[in-house]
């Protein structure tokens, strides 16, 4: 059985590994840039819905491949852990949707062309004020607290995690470049993934 969880470890780690690799250098500025200077205007307009399709696409390979593995289940909750568990996962999901509508929600999924911020002024609402990646922090609620966990399930949201923590970082390379020190500020005064409650006894 050990062998065999190292073999499923590898396996899942490695696809996830690698659709990471590609999603991350998909998105960088070097590639859509690229794309702008090789294809023109046009290509560069739909860059983000062809980007989103494309990568919503490659899940279906990604997936098959841990379904297709040995499998075995881990637990299956029972209320009243159930109930917690779902509940955990609904305040995932609202700040997952939080943080998708304090965003341009068109130029994100990619039906409008993205446009750069020019020096603009950092501003910080909803989700954002307590960590400075809410879709991601919602995100890995929504899988972590699973009512139902196999261990290949478990692999790939591990896998996904170490994912989630790498693009955060070169995430925020973009953003240190977009906004300077407005952003410099707020990476100091707000936790990445995990928010930072404040001590009751200070003012």
């Amino acid at each position: 059985m050990g062998a065999q969880i190292l073999h499923n470890a590898a396996v899942i780690f490695a696809a996830t590994g690698f659709y990471g690799f590609l999603h991350s250098a998909a998105a960088s500025f070097t590639v859509k840039e690229w794309v702008r200077r090789k294809l023109g205007e046009w290509a560069s307009r739909r860059y983000r819905l062809a980007y989103n399709a494309f990568f919503t696409a490659l899940l279906v390979p990604l997936l098959k491949v841990t379904a297709s593995l040995p499998d075995r289940v881990l637990y299956v909750l029972h209320p009243p852990w159930l109930y917690v568990a779902l509940g955990i996962q609904m305040l995932g999901l609202a700040i997952a949707a939080d943080a998708t509508l304090r965003t341009d929600l068109w130029a994100f999924l990619g039906l409008k062309p993205e446009t750069r911020s020019a020096a603009g002024k950092l501003v910080v609402r909803g989700a954002y004020r307590w960590v400075r990646h809410p879709m991601y922090t919602g995100s890995l609620l929504i899988i972590w607290l699973m009512p139902a966990m196999t261990l290949n399930s478990a692999l790939f949201y591990a896998a996904l995690t170490a994912y989630i923590v790498i693009g955060a970082h070169l995430e925020e390379r973009k953003l240190l470049a977009e906004y300077g020190e407005d952003y410099r500020q707020y990476r100091e005064q707000v936790p990445m993934l995990v928010p930072r409650f404040p001590n009751l006894r200070t003012k």
